[in-house]
């Protein structure tokens, strides 16, 4: 399978379903949902829903209401949590996908309340009842609060924040990029299995393979941050030295930090064996992962 074109055509599903579950907008908080619209639509690579839906349908389920409301969540939530991430508390950065960051186009305080609308609209798509299968839903529910909350996405990015300026050590960029980023993209391929009726051993096996893409995901993030350009990434460049971030080329070196995602790049495929040719798509999605150049 030529894994862009599927990637391609998944994105595609997935603009289609998040524009059907957009609230409609009401006339005095119109511009919350223009920002919400604005970064919910400025591009993205739509990969946290694609996982749900991917994996999801290794067990049969080819995008259910459930799934794609699933799917639909992840990506709110992701993008929440960039509207936060570029806030000046946080990163304060000024451009995102090639263009303004929310906060720059519509103000910190309408920034806020878009990312604050936008996590709660996928607490509101995972909960509504469509399933005839409730004991899954749920359980998807409650592994994507956890990951995205303290413990997980939130969680390592607290860690991101008190860590800046400080020594970078093997240790604390585990805990960051475990949560920060890895959490999130758990949770997506888990929650695909769950939906779609893996068994407990199956979920298990999918979630160390997610847990090790996730970690590449963010390795060769810092790599591309480190030594791409503004106009390829569509985002600033360079910060995370400028601000002293732990990053795994600051604690490793960039040689060892290319080496290292291969190598959890193939620890990530063989946890995907037990599933035959069914994981083929997930295999792709892991090379694309630790080759992308944006």
């Amino acid at each position: 399978m030529e894994i862009k074109s599927y990637l391609a055509a998944q994105k595609q599903r997935v603009e289609a379903w998040l524009k059907e579950r957009m609230p409609r907008p009401e006339r005095l908080s119109q511009p919350v949902f223009d920002a919400m619209q604005y970064t919910l639509f400025a591009g993205g690579k739509r990969l946290r829903p694609i996982l749900v839906v991917a994996t999801a349908e290794m067990f049969g389920d080819n995008g259910s209401p459930i799934v794609q409301n699933f799917a639909c969540a992840m990506e709110c939530i992701h993008s929440y949590s960039l509207i936060h991430d570029d806030l000046p508390a946080m990163d304060d950065d000024d451009l995102r996908r090639g263009m303004p960051t929310c906060h720059k186009r519509f103000g910190e305080g309408i920034a806020i309340l878009a990312g604050d609308a936008l996590l709660t609209l996928a607490f509101e798509l995972m909960s509504a009842p469509l399933d005839a299968l409730p004991g899954r839903q749920l359980r998807a529910l409650n592994l994507v609060a956890h990951q995205a909350g303290c413990l997980g996405m939130v969680g390592g990015q607290a860690a991101d924040l008190l860590c800046e300026q400080t020594e970078p050590l093997p240790d604390d960029v585990g805990f960051i990029h475990l949560r920060k980023t890895a959490a999130l993209i758990n949770a997506s391929v888990k929650t695909g299995a769950i939906l779609a009726g893996a068994s407990d051993e199956q979920i298990d096996q999918l979630g160390h393979f997610a847990e090790k893409i996730g970690l590449v995901f963010q390795i060769i993030d810092d790599l591309l941050e480190l030594e791409s350009t503004s106009r390829v990434l569509g985002k600033s460049t360079d910060s995370d030295r400028r601000k002293r971030k732990v990053t795994y080329p600051a604690c490793f070196g960039a040689a060892q930090a290319r080496k290292d995602a291969k190598t959890l790049t193939n620890q990530a495929v063989r946890h995907l064996r037990p599933f035959g040719e069914k994981a083929e798509v997930l295999k792709g999605i892991a090379d694309f992962f630790v080759t992308r150049v944006n």
